[in-house]
């Protein structure tokens, strides 16, 4: 846990979107972003009588209900686990009660309310990636939530490559909550440092071919 305080730190107030997978036009229409938020669920082992309240959402198991904030590098900046599976992630959010500075935001979902630091796409608009498979003429909300999906499936892509590392975050052991909550932070945590060690070979690897 001491580790996941070094490693999981917020994003500077002065952060650009600089991840070289991202089209500049999309760091062009989101100027001020710097990074995506999402919910989600870590399997986990309760006592009986409080199997209701972490019951996640008609699935038939027990979770923790998971905020995570990450930025354009698929490193997390942030996050918040323990809470139980049925609290809606807009709850989750309000209780953590924090704000990005000056300017900058995060992208999140329809689930979340667009309010100074957060911005979501266009209610009754579609938006999911897989809406946009099939060619369709769109409006002006359409192209933004298409973009805004874009650059927030960072979160998605990230959470999928975290929980395929660490299986344990599907199949939880029957530790004490507490240490299941620890768990969580850690393989956060160890993420994090994997995915900065990967971006500094990237960038020796970028260097060299540059150089000779």
């Amino acid at each position: 846990m001491i580790f996941a305080k070094e490693v999981i730190l917020p994003t500077n107030s002065n952060a650009t979107i600089n991840s070289s997978e991202i089209h500049h036009w999309l760091k062009e229409i989101f100027h001020g972003a710097i990074g995506a938020l999402d919910g989600t669920l870590v399997h986990a082992v309760v006592l009986a009588d409080q199997q209701t309240r972490y019951m996640g959402r008609g699935k038939g198991e027990c979770f923790q209900n998971v905020l995570g904030i990450c930025d354009f590098d698929m490193i997390f900046t942030f996050v918040w686990a323990s809470w139980e599976g049925v609290t809606h992630d807009l709850r989750v959010l309000k209780e953590v009660a924090f704000n990005p500075t000056s300017d900058k935001y995060y992208l999140c979902d329809a689930a979340y309310t667009n309010t100074r630091g957060f911005m979501t796409p266009y209610y009754n608009t579609r938006y999911w990636l897989s809406d946009y498979r099939q060619r369709h003429s769109l409006t002006k909300g359409k192209k933004f939530n298409h973009a805004h999906a874009q650059l927030r499936n960072v979160i998605e892509r990230v959470y999928g490559v975290l929980k395929v590392r660490f299986p344990i975050l599907k199949r939880m052991a029957p530790f004490p909550f507490s240490v299941q909550r620890d768990i969580v932070v850690a393989c956060f945590a160890v993420h994090n440092l994997i995915r900065k060690c990967d971006i500094h070979d990237e960038l020796f690897m970028a260097f060299k071919e540059n150089n000779g």
